[in-house]
């Protein structure tokens, strides 16, 4: 593997697709026409990436004994000996750098949230990952700021339901990276962190589904809520309820039958019928919110 291939494997452009939440507020506050809250979007989407990036980059130099002794991990660039420390470190400053003032380059708040971030993600690497239940919180947290980072974008005020919505969601998902971790090391799993001494099946298999539940529960009240209706002119926005219930029944398959939700990013760009769920998910979306005539 050469140097640039390991660097950008560090750097983990599949796990982007996470970053596509940035988007959330542009499309649900209807300013997808606008090409300047397109562009300011695209931008922060851009910068976002370039933080996470750091983010990986720094979690890998700080694991890496750690990463050795996983059956998966331990193919990372830096655990492997592909990249050097001092290289990847070096990455991490300037993505780092560059992602944060741009983000303040585009207006105070996007930088602010960026920061947040940021910080939120060193915080957990020095010990927040080691804190059962708060470790998922904190995972959680990372992707309710992404949206508010597309919003503070494009200066719109986001919905507190479509944040209750994120937050519940990645808790969902949150919860089955734990399960799947478990199922992955067995016996080992405290070995290779602490914090998984902490949980079991059996606790996390109780939890995924209160978290489905509430998340689909969260998701119907926002389509029916005042300002939602108020602002597209109809309650159409739940026609789109049963993509949300197909795409948390297929990710409970998914973890129960085929052992997967230890990497979301790779689940999600791997199982077609999941795939084409979310697709037809922001169509109908897009339809509802930018081309069906309101009826309030």
């Amino acid at each position: 593997m050469g140097t640039v291939a390991a660097l950008i494997r560090c750097m983990r452009p599949w796990q982007y697709t996470k970053n596509v939440l940035v988007f959330a507020a542009l499309m649900f506050a209807r300013r997808m026409s606008d090409p300047d809250a397109l562009l300011r979007s695209v931008e922060a989407f851009v910068l976002f990436c370039m933080v996470s990036s750091s983010v990986y980059l720094l979690n890998d130099i700080r694991d890496r004994e750690e990463d050795r002794r996983h059956p998966e991990k331990r193919r990372r660039p830096i655990a492997s000996g592909a990249l050097s420390s001092r290289l990847a470190g070096a990455a991490a400053a300037v993505l780092a750098v560059a992602g944060l003032g741009g983000s303040f380059a585009i207006n105070t708040g996007l930088g602010s949230v960026t920061s947040a971030y940021f910080g939120l993600q060193m915080l957990y690497q020095v010990g927040l990952k080691e804190i059962v239940i708060i470790d998922v919180f904190c995972i959680a947290a990372g992707f309710v700021l992404r949206a508010v980072a597309g919003a503070e974008a494009i200066d719109v005020v986001i919905s507190p339901w479509l944040l209750i919505c994120t937050m519940l969601l990645a808790l969902f998902l949150g919860l089955a990276k734990r399960r799947a971790e478990l199922m992955l090391l067995e016996e080992e799993a405290g070995g290779h962190r602490g914090t998984l001494r902490k949980y079991n099946i059996e606790m996390v298999d109780q939890l995924i589904p209160v978290m489905a539940a509430c998340t689909l529960m969260a998701y119907c009240l926002y389509t029916i809520s005042a300002r939602t209706v108020s602002e597209l002119g109809s309650t159409r926005l739940m026609y789109t309820i049963p993509f949300v219930i197909y795409g948390l029944f297929r990710y409970v398959y998914l973890i129960h039958r085929h052992g997967h939700g230890g990497a979301p990013d790779r689940t999600l760009l791997s199982d077609r019928p999941l795939l084409a769920n979310i697709a037809l998910y922001a169509l109908v979306s897009m339809i509802i919110i930018y081309f069906a005539p309101g009826d309030a």
